[in-house]
């Protein structure tokens, strides 16, 4: 069973944007590698596939960027990161970057790996963002593996008739999180570990002894670990695990997570209310306009909310408020700024725009505010177990899309609605989204990503007061998730983050001038 954690997954990462699929997951990839390299790096060669969205968009998303960052063993919120590529053959690191054929690129966002340490050790592997900042290393110097940085990983390549003498030694002080993955060739076996807790040194010290020995490789986690077992599986599980215990959906996710990571429910409101600041702190600065280079827009969304307030609009009030708040957020995340993807970047304004609203103008206290996000964040967990956050593999309406139902599920936590309002109200938001487009501008998540994220701010409040009100859902969530997943996968590759259709071909946008 995969381990999906709204910390890892859903309200999260914190980084610099653009795009967590691009940025953050690119990030995850480069520190994973420099931890299995054992050393510093000396040159570093990545590979895209043609076919893929990296390939299109490499440069305008900063993949190349977060993946020197991580390479140099950086803080994907340093300050240093816009400068990652010029500062690093100050530290010894030469970076290439090619675009080229690769046999096993199975997912638009793969990147081979070539890397020689200062010391001359090599390393090989084959990576690829899989959306929200999530990851999977597949490949290690040939031989197969599936790392996604939730574990503690050790692999070892020895003679195959140790295979069982490693494995002894690693499962002596049991904190294997399962079996160890096996691949034999050649009369050598390569062992995968994934474990709680790190190698201790007494066992460092028996694998050292031991003949016939060729290579060990290990990684810490980059994410929480899983210590217990999830409360719920699907939506339906959710609702039912929601009225037995007579806890709003909130409540259930904050249930979920503590229990799943090991963490007290305080300790989780937390972290949530630490995820929160970080949001509150991009619209802020987006609506005073601080800080701010976006490449195709000028900051617009302190225009907005000023005039809002002047009473100039054609309508105005609470949603175009929120609709504000959501370009503030964008404006940040697309001048690199530091915001929370919640779940990715490319939708990184419309929980802020929401919750933001709820605190400032529903005065939710600090602990009404978590547990809005707590029930944001149940919606998404369904989806990333369900169906996928890239847009490159299932369009906009797994990104912004999603991002609009777990508002909208926020929406009716607040207003004090019960687990299943709330997630009826996040699936008639996915119905209206369904089978949107990811078609930015340039390869960049500014045109039409700003206005989409705006709209679905907007768009929570309106499908909290539809449930609120009285209206029947027909299509439950677990369903509706399904059919968003289908039908993402039958858009072309055109319209799935290549920047190849859509309104990214249009004479306008093609003749848009950089501002940077």
């Amino acid at each position: 069973m995969e381990f999906i954690s709204i910390f890892n997954d859903v309200l999260g990462p914190v980084m610099r944007g653009p795009s967590s699929s691009h940025t953050a997951g690119s990030y995850h990839i480069g520190r994973l590698v420099r931890s299995l390299l054992g050393e510093d790096a000396a040159t570093a060669a990545f590979t895209f596939d043609p076919s893929g969205s990296y390939a299109k968009t490499y440069r305008q998303q900063g993949v190349d960027l977060a993946l020197a960052t991580g390479l140099l063993g950086w803080p994907m919120t340093d300050g240093r990161f816009a400068q990652a590529l010029a500062i690093a053959p100050e530290h010894g690191l030469k970076l290439r970057f090619r675009v080229g054929r690769l046999d096993k690129a199975d997912h638009p966002n793969t990147v081979r790996m070539e890397l020689v340490s200062k010391s001359g050790r090599r390393l090989e592997a084959t990576a690829k963002s899989v959306g929200g900042g999530m990851i999977a290393l597949t490949e290690l110097d040939g031989w197969p593996v599936l790392l996604d940085g939730k574990s503690h990983e050790v692999m070892v390549l020895a003679a195959a008739r140790q295979a069982r003498n490693v494995e002894r030694i690693f499962a002596a002080d049991g904190q294997l999180a399962g079996p160890p993955v096996r691949s034999t060739k050649r009369g050598k076996v390569f062992l995968s570990f994934k474990r709680k807790a790190p190698v201790r040194a007494e066992a460092r010290a028996l694998l050292g002894q031991l003949p016939g020995v060729h290579g060990v490789w290990a990684a810490p986690p980059l994410f929480y670990i899983k210590k217990g077992e999830p409360l719920f599986l699907n939506g339906a599980g959710m609702i039912e695990a929601a009225r037995r215990k007579r806890l709003s959906l909130g409540r259930i996710a904050l249930a979920y997570e503590a229990g799943l990571l090991g963490l007290t429910e305080k300790e989780v409101i937390g972290e949530v209310l630490r995820r929160y600041g970080i949001m509150r702190d991009s619209v802020r600065q987006g609506l005073a306009g601080r800080e701010l280079g976006m490449q195709l827009l000028k900051p617009s969304a302190g225009r907005v909310f000023r005039s809002e307030a002047r009473g100039i609009l054609a309508v105005g009030g609470l949603h175009t408020r929120a609709a504000a708040r959501a370009l503030a957020a964008m404006h940040v995340s697309n001048s690199m700024g530091i915001v929370c993807a919640a779940p990715t970047g490319g939708s990184a304004g419309v929980l802020p725009g929401v919750i933001v609203t709820l605190v400032e103008e529903k005065r939710l206290d600090d602990e009404r505010a978590a547990l809005a996000l707590l029930a944001a964040s149940a919606i998404g967990l369904l989806i990333a177990r369900r169906a996928t956050f890239a847009a490159e593999v299932a369009g906009c309406q797994v990104e912004i899309g999603a991002a609009g139902a777990m508002g909208a599920a926020a929406v009716v936590e607040a207003a004090g609605g019960s687990a299943g309002q709330a997630a009826d109200a996040a699936a008639i938001s996915l119905q209206n989204t369904m089978g949107s487009v990811c078609d930015l501008v340039q390869g960049m998540c500014e045109i039409p990503c700003h206005t989409r994220n705006a709209v679905a701010a907007s768009s929570a409040f309106v499908c909290a007061d539809l449930m609120l009100g009285g209206y029947a859902n027909p299509i439950p969530l677990d369903e509706t998730i399904d059919a968003v997943y289908a039908s993402g996968k039958m858009l072309p590759v055109e319209l799935r983050c290549t920047a190849l259709g859509g309104l990214a071909v249009t004479p306008s946008a093609l003749a848009l001038g950089r501002k940077r």
